[in-house]
């Protein structure tokens, strides 16, 4: 199963996170406390997109 990109930065801007910056290859979002790096990619895998959210310290939603 995948997970789009939109929603997973969608989860994460509804959890109090906002865009920092663009980087090369990621888009970087904090909440001033946190930072995640998020890639470029259209979709990804469940499993990835579970990780980034325990990476924010978000319940995994996917």
């Amino acid at each position: 199963m995948s997970v789009k990109r939109r929603d997973l930065v969608k989860y994460l801007i509804e959890n109090g996170f906002y865009l920092l910056r663009e980087g090369a290859n990621h888009s970087i979002y904090t909440n001033n406390q946190k930072t995640i790096p998020v890639k470029r990619h259209k979709v990804f895998d469940r499993i990835t997109a579970n990780e980034l959210c325990k990476q924010a310290g978000l319940k995994p939603k996917f």
